[in-house]
C-alpha cells in the first residue's frame, strides 16, 4: 500500500489495515505503545541530500507557483543531469546541465502558446518545436513568435555534487 500526502491515513486505520481488532488497538493504546508515535500534525519536510525523503529522486514541489524542490542526481532517473548537454522536465520545470557545464531551471511552457520546450545542446538554448521560438539559457526570448521570457528559477548544487535544489 502506497500512501501519498493527498491520501493520508490515521494511525488506527493503518493498524486496522493489518487486521487488528478494536480491542487489540485499545491494548496498544493502554500499554502506551502508540502514545510516542507523535501527533496528528504532518511529518516535517525531509532534509534534501540526506538520502531520505526523496520520492523517485525528487523531494519538494515542482509545480505551480511555489516551485521549491531538490533532485537526487545519483537516482537513476536523474543521473544523466551530471552530463553536460542533458536535461529533464520535472513537474513544470525544465532542468538542464548546459553545454558550458552550468545548471539552469526554466519554466517548461513556451510563453507563445503553451507547448513544452526542450534544451538544445549544440545551440545552448531552449527551443519550442511548435512554432520555433528560441530562448536563451536565462529564459530571454531570442527568436519569436514568443514575446515573453520563460520564468527562470535559482539552482544550487550541493557541495558533494549529488543534490540540485531549484527554487522560485
Amino acid at each position: 500500500m502506497k500512501i501519498t500526502k493527498e491520501e493520508s491515513m490515521k494511525r488506527g486505520e493503518f493498524l486496522r489495515s493489518f487486521g487488528l481488532s478494536t480491542s487489540a488497538l485499545m491494548a496498544f493504546y493502554c500499554m502506551g505503545t502508540l502514545t510516542s508515535c507523535g501527533t496528528d500534525q504532518e511529518d516535517p519536510e525531509p532534509v534534501p541530500g540526506t538520502g531520505s525523503g526523496f520520492t523517485n529522486g525528487i523531494s519538494g514541489t515542482a509545480s505551480g507557483n511555489a516551485v521549491n524542490f531538490s533532485i537526487d542526481l545519483t537516482h537513476a532517473s536523474y543521473s544523466k543531469l551530471k552530463t553536460a548537454g542533458q536535461y529533464s522536465v520535472i513537474g513544470d520545470v525544465l532542468v538542464a546541465f548546459t553545454a558550458d557545464s552550468s545548471y539552469i531551471a526554466l519554466s517548461k511552457t513556451c510563453t507563445h502558446q503553451g507547448s513544452t520546450v526542450r534544451y538544445r545542446t549544440a545551440q545552448n538554448d531552449v527551443f519550442c518545436d511548435s512554432h520555433n521560438s528560441e530562448f536563451s539559457p536565462t529564459g530571454a526570448v531570442e527568436q519569436g513568435p514568443a514575446a515573453a521570457p520563460l520564468t527562470a528559477y535559482k539552482t544550487t548544487l550541493s557541495t558533494d555534487g549529488n543534490t540540485l535544489t531549484v527554487k522560485a
